[in-house]
């Protein structure tokens, strides 16, 4: 049976998570067996929760909340709803955007950079990426448009953001991912070395003088690919690029000479996806 709580005040204490604490707070890195992210929208948690997430506690407008009990699976019933009606809720911050059911959940255990490239054709590597919108909208598209897996170098936002999330319509949890950590995946060296040797050849997606289309067929018959996208603002290092076994750009028109890095992601996964045979 469910475990609901009736709240008038949100400066309750249990509602820390929700209302108080920041992300680097809940993110806890000096113990991460503990840390946390908020999952927004009845979508998003149950992506979140067939990923197998571990729901700690769920904040509701009381009318959705036949909706989001239904959501919990049975061997979650014993955690706490609070619920509230929508003026309460409404104090929240960003609330509008929740649609009316947030959900606290400790942090997923995540794989490793070598078990992810071990089943992978296609990964997307991150550099310093720093908005949480375009990190969601990036695995959206990754996860939709036939990549296997995305590493992430620490100078990016967490994909675990409450926007990231959101954003990522939960697909966040769907496509594997993990950070560049080890000392054989330091970025941007001796990762791609690494990469390499696990028979990755590196795609730059910058524009330079010596870059290929992403249309160039040495590309797109590669049996296996990584593609690397760079900040939205300065692109990719300059290390990076010159490391990289290829670097490529996205043929353009009308003197347009680059897009947001979210909507040049799309363009790419799409064309450098590990196409069928009969395709």
């Amino acid at each position: 049976m469910a475990h609901i709580i009736e709240i008038n005040d949100l400066s309750a204490p249990e509602l820390a998570p929700y209302t108080q604490l920041t992300h680097a707070q809940l993110r806890s890195q000096r113990d991460p067996e503990k840390g946390m992210f908020i999952a927004e929208s009845g979508k998003v948690i149950a992506c979140a929760l067939k990923a197998g997430c571990q729901p700690i506690s769920c904040l509701t407008e009381s009318r959705h909340l036949p909706a989001l009990t239904q959501l919990l699976p049975p061997q979650w019933e014993h955690i706490p709803i609070y619920t509230a009606p929508r003026d309460v809720l409404a104090r929240l911050t960003g609330y509008e955007l929740t649609r009316g059911m947030l959900c606290a959940m400790r942090r997923p255990q995540l794989p490793t950079p070598e078990e992810i490239c071990r089943s992978a054709r296609r990964l997307v590597l991150l550099e310093n990426i720093t908005d949480s919108t375009n990190i969601g909208a990036i695995f959206r598209s990754a996860a939709a448009l036939g990549m296997d897996g995305i590493l992430v170098a620490p100078s990016c936002c967490d994909p675990l953001y409450r926007r990231s999330v959101r954003v990522s319509m939960g697909t966040v949890f769907q496509i594997p991912w993990t950070w560049l950590t080890g000392e054989a995946f330091q970025w941007p060296q001796p990762g791609i070395d690494t990469l390499r040797a696990l028979g990755f050849p590196t795609a730059a997606m910058a524009l330079t003088d010596n870059s290929i289309s992403i249309e160039d067929p040495v590309l797109a018959q590669a049996d296996k690919l990584a593609i690397v996208l760079g900040s939205e603002g300065n692109g990719l290092c300059e290390e990076t690029i010159a490391r990289c076994d290829y670097t490529a750009r996205i043929p353009m028109y009308h003197g347009v000479d680059s897009l947001n890095v979210a909507a040049a992601g799309a363009v790419i996964f799409w064309q450098l996806r590990a196409k069928e045979k009969n395709e």
